[in-house]
């Protein structure tokens, strides 16, 4: 599957929702994992700024990725971020979409918080 990578270095990106368990199966509940290492894999919305334009992205991340608070409106680093296009063919008809996944996201206000060594 294609990945692209994605320059966060001059975006603003700022949680829009608070970190939720990715359900693979509505179904079953069933939750889904990471397939490499089995973790259990987390969204988080975020609002992405960058080039005067604004969006609301839905990132999958593995649980041990999220670090910090990450309320809404929290300033936050996004780690490893790729762009996956996909498409499938439901019951004949065919959609399509972009999944975002990153490695980590991080709270800024924590690093913020921190007293800075002199």
């Amino acid at each position: 599957m294609r990945q692209i990578p994605v320059d966060t270095t001059a975006a603003t990106v700022m949680v829009a929702k608070t970190p939720q368990t990715k359900i693979k199966d509505r179904r079953t509940g069933e939750i889904a994992t990471d397939a490499e290492t089995g973790a259990k894999l987390m969204t988080v919305d975020v609002m992405f700024a960058a080039n005067d334009e604004v969006e609301i992205l839905s990132i999958t991340v593995p649980e041990p990725g999220i670090s910090g608070e990450l309320s809404m409106g929290t300033p936050v680093a996004l780690t490893g971020l790729i762009a996956r296009p996909w498409e499938n063919d439901f019951n004949g008809q065919k959609r399509h979409g972009i999944a975002f996944r990153a490695v980590a996201v991080t709270s800024l206000m924590d690093a913020a918080a921190k007293p800075q060594a002199a």
